[in-house]
């Protein structure tokens, strides 16, 4: 295989001319064109069962250098480009991001995409075909802007097929189309991620902003993913968009069933549907409304669906577990109703508790009851996550249903988090143990012979170094950002929610500006980075980044503090930047509060690039502290049981707290200090100061004092240079238990047996 030669013949096919005469952009489609092709050639995985992996989100990221990679020729098309003198890096700043996703539900069902093709699982992804994703993030006069994300205007990996079903609803129905995106395996194999858009849909119905006709549901299905949902109209559109996904999705699994010749009276044999959180409930009831149109009862029509599917959690929020009036359900999706009534009632003979009905005394339908009651398997997405389910959150079901609650720990595509976004450390990786961690991760250990190895652990500063210095080159040229990559980078980069409390952090880097403005200076200077969107109605979150992006303007007018203190709040944080900022942080903030947190997957990526991680025991905290032992992980804070006890006395009290503590008062009384009210809003940040003074629903007050002396502790640590480049090298070792790859092989082990 000559890849030049073929290269050179699409370029000249595609643009008339050599390589050598392109543009970086025609370079793209060149390479757009040739790996399309070559994921076009690969045969699909087929198997006797097939999984589908049906999500609300699938935040994939650029896909180029990932498929390349899974192609096994990303070495050979890096060597072409550059011989005639390009660079993937700018090569790689052509292709949009699809825009299907948000945050940490959407990236782990994409890493696991990605290992369910690299075991060579027959397993598709299923979801919708968001035209404008979440939003845009814009930051203007310090406030956060939403516009629409209009990343298919791009040519891109995006296949239109010819299947059309048809959904309907109360008064009207309408067509899915079918478009799929191939997800390269190995071995010249692949599956494919299915996303159904809407025939009619309009993308002119938005105005202003993001805002658009919620109404009119026969255009603007496919629009927005989560659209705001805090008046009726909205949670109407979110129950017209689920069936859209449910109904559309249930048609094809049914019709590829068939075409395969299989029986469907012993669908669960070849069928098996991974419901991903709430969002994909209506499966169940839509799975056994199309059953029974095929000839089933409905005790066969529910055994099989209840054999077919299974249900993960992942969240403890109660108010992330979608719930929806019952009247909804029969005005939009009346066919459901009968059904939902009769999973009721099956339900009811089960138990007679309320706290396990799936429709309420107040007429309420709680999907993630459907879910447990009517899935072979209810999995957490960590040990302490799991434990909390079954003994806390749904304790009352795990009483019911014991053998079907399994933990499954989250874990992320080493493809991506390591070899594609971290060239510098693979390099020294490569030269210290081999190449057989990309194959298996858990050879990374081998690394632990270096930890007294000064050379080694010298090299592993460095790489850590031209991550930093690749990271400040990219920011200035994008974002128009000046930082000191010789500062510590102190990073926290995940979606904006009181509980993941990044307002703890805000009040951190207040006190340490203050500490300056006195005349204690760091020994090396602090650089605070922030990646997060706030949900568009969410408005404390908002107030939350405001906050964040007023007191990075306050630090840099201060002539002394801007010198050792820098504060940036990255906009329209994506997967793009992740891979940027992930490999060139020191610091990795994972700081909520106990108890609340699932699993978390940025701590696993920030943890396998190098970061050392400053966190609570919360998530997926508890193992990386089992696994790197507590000289190589900074924890503060309360834990769970302390935590849960608090909610459950009811007894935490911020006020009290502010009273009694003049550092913290000092602190929490300057959001709404004259130095923040003169740049940003003052009503924004009053009620901020008031919602920490008053309420503190996620108890940021309650860890702050130990928060700032684990802080004192991890910058002080950084200073030794040879110690903390081995907490690096512990870190990056003990790493491979997070692949996803080997949390897939457990999915498949113990609940699918593909």
């Amino acid at each position: 295989m000559n890849i030049e030669n073929d290269i050179q013949i699409l370029s000249q096919q595609t643009w008339g001319h050599s390589l050598s005469e392109c543009t970086i952009e025609q370079v793209y489609r060149i390479l757009l064109i040739y790996v399309s092709e070559k994921l076009k050639e690969s045969k699909l995985i087929e198997k006797p069962k097939k999984l589908y992996y049906i999500s609300a989100e699938f935040l994939i990221g650029r896909l180029l250098s990932n498929n390349l990679i899974h192609l096994g020729i990303d070495q050979q098309i890096k060597q072409i480009i550059e011989k005639y003198g390009f660079q993937m890096s700018d090569i790689e700043e052509c292709e949009g991001e699809p825009s299907l996703g948000n945050g940490g539900l959407g990236r782990l069902a994409s890493c696991f995409l990605d290992s369910m093709a690299a075991l060579q699982l027959c397993a598709d992804g299923v979801g919708l075909n968001y035209h404008l994703g979440l939003f845009k993030q814009v930051f203007e006069d310090h406030k956060q802007k939403e516009y629409p994300d209009h990343w298919m205007d791009q040519k891109g990996w995006l296949i239109p097929t010819e299947k059309r079903y048809t959904v309907e609803y109360k008064d009207f129905s309408l067509t899915s189309l079918m478009n799929v995106i191939d997800i390269a395996g190995y071995d010249g194999s692949k599956n494919q991620l299915k996303l159904f858009d809407l025939e009619t849909v309009n993308e002119s119905l938005v105005k202003e902003g993001i805002q658009f006709d919620q109404q009119n549901v026969r255009e603007n299905l496919t629009l927005f993913l989560y659209p705001n949902d805090e008046n009726e109209a909205g949670q109407k559109l979110r129950i017209y968009q689920e069936y859209f996904l449910c109904s559309s999705a249930a048609q094809m699994i049914l019709e590829e069933t068939k075409e395969k010749g299989y029986d469907l009276s012993c669908l669960h044999e070849h069928v098996i549907i991974q419901i991903n959180d709430t969002h994909p409930s209506m499966i169940i009831p839509e799975m056994i409304r199309l059953l029974m149109k095929e000839g089933m009862t409905v005790k066969e029509a529910v055994t099989e669906v209840s054999l077919s599917c299974a249900y993960t959690n992942h969240t403890i929020l109660a108010e992330a577990l979608e719930k929806w009036p019952l009247s909804y359900i029969q005005e939009i999706v009346p066919q459901l109703y009968d059904i939902i009534l009769l999973l009721d009632a099956l339900a009811h003979e089960r138990s007679s508790l309320e706290k396990v009905a799936i429709i309420d005394q107040h007429h309420i339908v709680h999907m993630a009851a459907m879910d447990i009651h009517f899935s072979k398997s209810v999995n957490g997405v960590a040990q302490i996550h799991t434990d909390i389910l079954k003994h806390t959150e749904l304790k009352e079901f795990y009483e019911l249903y014991p053998e079907r609650f399994n933990n499954k720990t989250n874990g992320i595509s080493f493809r991506r988090w390591l070899f594609s976004c971290n060239p510098s450390l693979c390099e020294l990786l490569d030269e210290t143990i081999g190449q057989e961690y990309k194959k298996d991760p858990l050879q990374l250990e081998k690394l632990q012979i270096y930890y007294h190895d000064e050379s080694i652990l010298e090299k592993l500063r460095e790489a850590k170094q031209v991550n930093k210095d690749r990271l400040c080159k990219y920011l200035k040229k994008y974002h128009q950002l000046n930082l000191d990559s010789s500062s510590i980078f102190d990073i926290q980069i995940k979606r904006l929610h009181e509980y993941k409390r990044q307002q703890m952090n805000l009040l951190s880097i207040i006190h340490y500006y203050l500490r300056i403005k006195e005349g204690e200076i760091p020994k090396t200077p602090l650089t605070f980075l922030f990646g997060a969107k706030a949900a568009f109605s969410y408005t404390l979150a908002k107030d939350i980044l405001h906050a964040i992006s007023v007191l990075s303007e306050v630090i840099d007018k201060d002539a002394i503090a801007s010198k050792y203190l820098k504060v940036a709040l990255i906009e329209n944080y994506n997967v793009t930047l992740a891979e940027k900022l992930i490999p060139a942080c020191d610091i990795s903030e994972q700081i909520s509060l106990a108890s609340k947190e699932a699993s978390g997957t940025g701590n696993m990526k920030l943890m396998l690039n190098g970061a050392v991680t400053l966190g609570t025991l919360d998530g997926a905290n508890v193992e990386i502290l089992d696994l790197v032992g507590k000289e190589n992980i900074f924890i503060f804070g309360k834990e769970a049981s302390v935590v849960i006890e608090h909610y459950k006395q009811q007894d935490y009290d911020p006020s009290a707290m502010i009273q009694s503590d003049s550092d913290i008062k000092r602190l929490v009384d300057f959001l709404a200090g004259e130095e923040m009210i003169s740049i940003g809003h003052e009503t924004s940040l009053r009620r901020l100061h008031q919602e920490l003074t008053t309420k503190d629903w996620f108890m940021t007050l309650l860890d702050l004092k130990e928060y700032l002396q684990a802080k004192d502790q991890i910058y002080k640590a950084y200073e030794d240079k040879k110690s903390w480049a081995q907490k690096m090298l512990v870190n990056i070792s003990k790493a491979g238990y997070f692949s996803s790859d080997r949390t897939i092989a457990q999915y498949n082990e113990e609940i699918w047996h593909i």
